[in-house]
């Protein structure tokens, strides 16, 4: 089986809570009865008014920050025609990455559910200084603790680019997906795990420690989204 991640923009002027009604009304059931291609699951990732709250966090500095992403498993990404057409049919614009997914914080939801909280989704770059295999063993093989430790993340999914499937896919090597409490959206102490500014700050400067080892901060995409399986 194979996972991938359709990044999407909805049409200018429609409203964010009008493209997450389009998505799961429309697309997803469409998608689910397919049958040319079997959809062994998805997980939309849309950025609506249930996250409003977390405006302050997005961050666009790839390209224009998405306004939702699809995950979608299929048996061979080889199938993926039928699906691809669909997802340009309900966005004004899309991408598509095949990639490798690694959760080491594993969340689970009731399907047809929205996830509790926020879903943090972003885009990275690796930055030139670093080769791959430098790059993924420091994201992969120690930040992943410390990333958990710090935040009060309940779920983390680490997706590393296998390939680019779209002629619009802009050149990214990681897309993560990260479960937050509500309280998360709004406070820097919930989101850092935090019970006084002493825990905050040692969090907060852990994490940041950690991740200018692999990341540049002027090359990702946040974007707080709401999380539907």
């Amino acid at each position: 089986m194979e996972k991938i991640l359709y990044p999407m923009w909805k049409a200018e002027g429609q409203s964010p809570d009008a493209f997450r009604d389009q998505l799961l009304g429309e697309l997803c059931p469409r998608l689910l009865a397919l049958a040319e291609c079997e959809v062994r699951g998805l997980r939309l990732s849309v950025a609506d008014s249930d996250v409003a709250a977390a405006a302050d966090l997005r961050q666009a500095h790839c390209e224009a920050a998405m306004d939702a992403m699809l995950s979608v498993w299929l048996d061979s990404a080889v199938y993926r025609q039928p699906v691809e057409a669909a997802i340009a049919g309900a966005a004004a614009r899309m991408a598509g990455y095949l990639v490798t997914e690694s959760e080491p914080l594993k969340t689970e939801t009731p399907e047809g559910e929205r996830t509790p909280g926020m879903a943090q989704v972003v885009c990275l770059r690796r930055p030139p200084r670093l080769s791959e295999d430098e790059w993924l063993k420091i994201w992969l093989g120690s930040h992943t603790a410390i990333a958990i430790e710090t935040q009060s993340t309940f779920g983390y999914r680490q997706n590393v680019i296998a390939r680019a499937l779209t002629p619009e896919a802009s050149p990214i090597d990681a897309i993560v997906e990260e479960n937050f409490p509500a309280e998360a959206m709004t406070s820097q102490w919930a989101f850092y795990d935090a019970d006084n500014e002493a825990d905050y700050q040692a969090n907060l400067k852990s994490m940041i420690e950690s991740c200018t080892r692999f990341i540049d901060f002027d090359q990702i995409n946040v974007v707080p989204t709401s999380e539907y399986l």
